[in-house]
């Protein structure tokens, strides 16, 4: 138990402000890194690598063992430059994230637009419509991310967003029923639009099997792009919303409409020190009158 403590003392007497952000560096770049590959099929690749390094690293220490020590240290560069290419639609995606945090507004918010309240409306309206008529649809709301690459998959429709529309749009076995709708500010830019899919395994780890190709498309587009996607489910009626890779199932219309408000209309910004102090001399000068 001494020579714990004297060890660790040791350690901490050649401690210094470099070493804490030597350390501190490595460790945000292993956090990011984890960031990128959460809820994705890399994570399983990642912890095998972890794994399998931490094995080797073990056994080349422990053990004597010339010829396979001199094959490890062989073969660990081409390990290592086979990583990018291995987990290359993750560090896209990561990359994606960072330029979009970086040229996005403020907790990734839009300004708002003339008749935006009226347009979300709508959207709710026709989603809790195709609910009950178990209809399903695929609706992507633009945010700051261009959709044109998938608008011009589509057909072009450029028409006002209403209830009506959308439910027309997605009624079984018409022309542009399959696929999804895409709509920009107030209108719908095209239908039938085609969306990439979802690489990650978020659908397969679900309890519910019941999500199907919209549900992967849904979640596709909001991994490569900012949208918002809007799904109703054909087999259970079921109301979701996908954003930044993530799915909210089992929405009604009171709590989708509140989400797609949070994320299109601006929040209040922070009070600053001049409006502090104006509200605090206007609470006080009534007691000075008094």
């Amino acid at each position: 138990m001494t020579d714990l403590l004297d060890q660790i003392y040791f350690l901490f007497e050649r401690l210094t402000w470099m070493s804490v952000l030597d350390i501190a560096l490595v460790t945000l770049i292993i956090f990011i890194v984890l960031i990128m590959v959460r809820e994705t099929q890399a994570v399983i690749l990642l912890r095998g690598v972890i794994l399998l390094v931490i094995f080797l690293s073990l056994l080349t220490s422990l053990v004597n063992l010339p010829a396979f020590s001199w094959l490890i240290r062989t073969i660990m560069p081409a390990l290592l430059l086979a990583i990018p290419v291995i987990f290359a639609p993750e560090i896209r995606r990561g990359l994606e994230r960072l330029g979009r945090a970086g040229s996005s507004p403020i907790l990734g918010k839009m300004r708002a637009y003339p008749g935006l309240e009226d347009t979300i409306h709508a959207i709710v309206t026709a989603a809790i419509r195709l609910s009950n008529r178990g209809h399903g649809a695929l609706i992507v709301i633009q945010r700051n991310d261009p959709l044109e690459e998938f608008i011009s998959t589509g057909v072009a429709l450029n028409a006002r967003v209403t209830p009506e529309l959308l439910l027309q749009i997605f009624y079984p076995n018409t022309p542009l029923h399959d696929g999804a709708a895409i709509v920009v500010d107030n209108q719908i830019a095209a239908a039938a639009c085609v969306m990439p899919l979802s690489s990650s395994g978020i659908l397969n780890r679900s309890p519910e099997r019941q999500m199907g190709l919209r549900h992967r498309a849904a979640l596709g587009i909001s991994e490569a792009t900012d949208a918002i996607a809007v799904v109703v489910s054909e087999e259970t009626g079921l109301i979701s919303l996908a954003h930044n890779g993530r799915m909210i199932r089992r929405l009604d219309g009171e709590r989708l409409e509140n989400i797609l408000m949070a994320f299109y209309l601006p929040s209040q910004p922070p009070p600053t020190f001049l409006d502090w102090l104006r509200g605090w001399l206007g609470q006080n000068r009534p007691r000075e009158e008094r």
